[in-house]
């Protein structure tokens, strides 16, 4: 931004307006056709989940430069299909991956190594490379999470080995954190915005699929007596905005799970009901 560089010392209006000037035209931030765009969006790709149902509601995964949102309840499965997709991202295409690395921040410590093996196990694959493939980090507040943002765009421009995906699992967890009551709101949204515009451009930038885990909240103002109202994701506007796609999740029975297309552009308001199991997730068994 513009007053970002300004803040720099040594930086003169003049000086920011050329460093301006030169990166629209570096990064083709003009018009483009229809045509031209659609031959952009060929080079995107789509990460299986390990359940082909869910895939197939997904119009066939986690697409590349876009932000999926999973959002729900506490043990809907949120961090299982995180880790399942960590490990289905370094499959090759024919199996449901990209062949990619692995971009991981926690910031509720809920990550497991164990379960990564687990799951590379499940899918004959090396857990060892599985595991080598994905550089986590621990995530405590905002500031962090926005420095851990630039420092995975930097991996992905000087690793060697392409990156498929980044995963934040959650992407408020550092900002409860930092900001508290309806004072801070304002304060709040606004880092959420600087956030999420990065997490835009890493995706869009490195062709990367980006995947967000959020809580939800009760809405006391959204139902009745007779209708009682669902959770709804927090973040409010800002979150919804940038995510391209929300899922919602929910707990079945046992082991069972339902996905739910929550907001899209594209795709269509349905259902999925998946299992999460010693190898990742899969159909249902009851289907």
């Amino acid at each position: 931004m513009r007053k970002d560089l300004l803040n720099i010392k040594g930086l003169s209006d003049q000086k920011v307006d050329k460093i301006i000037e030169a990166a629209r035209k570096s990064s083709e931030a003009g018009f483009v056709t229809c045509k031209q765009l659609l031959h952009k969006m060929k080079n995107r790709f789509q990460i299986s989940t390990g359940a082909a149902k869910l895939d197939q509601m997904l119009g066939g995964g986690m697409e590349s430069c876009s932000i999926t949102e999973l959002f729900g309840e506490f043990r809907c499965g949120k961090t299982q299909v995180c880790h399942s997709l960590a490990v289905m991202a370094q499959l090759p295409p024919n199996m449901g991956g990209a062949n990619g690395k692995v971009v991981y921040i926690d910031t509720e410590g809920t990550f497991r190594p164990e379960r990564i093996r687990q799951i590379a196990e499940g899918k004959g694959v090396s857990a060892e490379i599985a595991m080598d493939n994905i550089v986590y980090a621990r995530c405590y507040t905002s500031d962090h999470l926005e420095g851990l943002l630039l420092e995975a765009a930097s991996l992905m421009v000087n690793d060697e080995d392409r990156f498929a995906l980044l995963i934040v699992d959650s992407i408020m967890g550092g900002f409860r954190v930092d900001y508290s009551g309806r004072g801070e709101l304002a304060d709040r949204q606004q880092k959420l915005a600087r956030v999420m515009s990065k997490l835009q451009k890493v995706s869009e930038e490195f062709n990367v699929a980006v995947v967000l885990t959020n809580q939800v909240m009760a809405d006391p103002g959204g139902g009745c007596a007779f209708m009682p109202s669902h959770p709804k994701p927090v973040g409010g506007h800002i979150l919804a905005h940038f995510s391209t796609t929300r899922i919602m999740l929910r707990k079945g029975r046992a082991e069972q799970r339902i996905a739910k297309i929550y907001d899209s552009p594209c795709l269509p308001e349905s259902e999925s009901v998946f299992e999460i199991f010693a190898g990742g997730v899969r159909n249902s068994s009851s289907d």
